[in-house]
């Protein structure tokens, strides 16, 4: 993780741009529009799974419904554009040696890149077994991240992230946690030592791979990394209803009132 300070963080284009409402409207559905769109939106969701082959990817579907949830509830509470359409996907649940982290494109139902990743030095050694929201805990931090802008590191080309699941990963910018490529990261360190180096809590990728992702899912698109099954993870951004209501709005969905 670079050594960043708080002051360093995100400009205010990029905070405005990502900014979600602290206590959102509840979202209120009739029975038939959330029968409805519950249909359409799981459909949607398998469609983009198969198309995308996701399941030979190794990303479970389960995991990758969730980050379509938090992907169109971050739609709904105005925190990442309509336009947006590229989610990345890190599961936990998976050893380090093995590939955990997806972007994938839900307008194309496209796998655009797979990919190892790091987890913090305390979180596990193979396995991802402890996490923080906490200054100084040299741990990865679970949930939803809206991406910002890059700029020249230590570790080369750097994507900040904005953490907006509240509880678990808001202190992401003032930690400077972000994307970086690191030597560590790559299936030679796994053949020599039994398993991935380890970051100061940032999602750490292979050197000859972070540029490109970078450079895809910078500005303003979703990073979901989620929990593995040993963790509690409960999340607003979870809530089914908010994410239909988005999905139906971008989708032009209508309930006839026959």
């Amino acid at each position: 993780m670079l050594p960043l300070r708080a002051s360093s963080g995100a400009s205010p284009s990029f905070i405005a741009l990502v900014a979600a409402k602290d206590a959102p409207e509840p979202v209120v559905l009739s029975a038939a529009e959330r029968a409805y769109y519950t249909a359409a939106f799981e459909q949607q969701i398998v469609a983009t799974y198969t198309q995308a082959r996701l399941l030979p990817a190794g990303l479970p579907l389960e995991t990758f419904r969730k980050a379509v949830i938090g992907f169109y509830s971050l739609q709904q509470r105005g925190a990442i554009a309509a336009s947006c359409h590229t989610v990345t996907i890190i599961d936990f649940g998976r050893s380090s040696t093995q590939e955990r982290f997806w972007v994938v494109d839900m307008a194309q139902n496209r796998l655009v890149h797979r990919s190892l990743v790091a987890h913090g030095k305390n979180t596990g050694a193979d396995y991802a077994r402890t996490f923080s929201n906490r200054e100084g805990s040299e741990m990865s931090s679970l949930g939803f991240y809206v991406t910002g802008e890059t700029y020249q590191g230590k570790h080369g080309l750097s994507l900040k992230l904005r953490g907006v699941d509240a509880g678990y990963n808001t202190n992401a910018l003032s930690r400077a946690v972000v994307v970086h490529g690191a030597e560590y990261v790559s299936q030679d360190f796994v053949r020599q030592h039994g398993r991935l180096g380890r970051s100061q809590g940032c999602p750490a990728l292979p050197v000859t791979q972070a540029p490109a992702i970078i450079r895809t899912i910078k500005g303003g698109t979703v990073l979901f990394a989620n929990a593995p099954g040993s963790v509690l993870y409960h999340s607003e951004l979870l809530k089914l209803d908010q994410a239909l209501l988005a999905f139906a709005q971008l989708k032009h969905l209508a309930v006839s009132a026959g």
